[in-house]
């Protein structure tokens, strides 16, 4: 937790941009019934029946201290979707970045073996090493800001009810597009400090 929280407090550079990633899984869910139109008085309305159209993986990438997001919808969560992702992180959002400073959990597919599984090994290499990896702890998801993406998508940016992939990936690239076009940033204020003492009851107790 301290290791993340350290690493929130460095200023802005360029040439070691923060970046937290995260994923997470989203049902794709088709109406019954055709919903009744907004009137006067009266928002839209939807019928409690609906039907279940499979499932998808959204990928989440943030960089908070300079206002930009990448968001992905794959049909997957392999070790080759994350691997793929990455990738283009490293050589298409950042390719000038000395290191990418990357916050993310420690999912099992989130390895280098996922990269050599996927890429050359020179490829592979390349990318891994351009990296600068910080975990999440376990049960610490909170501490990930693209989580805080994460909920703006859900709150201001994604239907209750999305049908299919094509209106997944739509509704995400029109999010994306507002909220970079806004360039708004997250300013984490919870620090190390803070911890030791809102999260004491966390921490081992020394015998002294």
């Amino acid at each position: 937790m301290e290791d993340v929280l350290d690493v929130y407090e460095r200023p802005e550079d360029p040439k070691r941009p923060l970046v937290c990633m995260d994923e997470c899984p989203k049902q794709l869910i088709g109406e019954t019934r055709t919903p009744l139109p907004i009137e006067p008085g009266q928002p839209e309305r939807f019928n409690s029946e609906y039907v279940r159209n499979g499932t998808c993986n959204l990928f989440m990438f943030n960089a908070p201290l300079l206002g930009w997001r990448r968001a992905e919808v794959t049909e997957s969560r392999t070790m080759q979707d994350w691997a793929q992702q990455v990738r283009q992180l490293v050589e298409d959002d950042f390719p000038d970045a000395e290191k990418i400073v990357l916050v993310m959990d420690n999912l099992n597919t989130h390895r280098p073996a996922s990269l050599y599984e996927t890429f050359e090994p020179e490829r592979a290499k390349k990318i891994w090493d351009k990296l600068e990896i910080h975990h999440t702890p376990k049960h610490g998801s909170w501490l990930n800001m693209a989580e805080i993406e994460f909920g703006s998508l859900a709150r201001s940016g994604l239907s209750d009810r999305v049908p299919n992939m094509e209106s997944m990936r739509r509704e995400v690239s029109e999010w994306v597009a507002r909220k970079n076009e806004e360039k708004g940033k997250i300013d984490w204020r919870f620090t190390s400090k803070d911890a030791r003492i809102k999260l004491k009851r966390l921490y081992p107790k020394l015998q002294v």
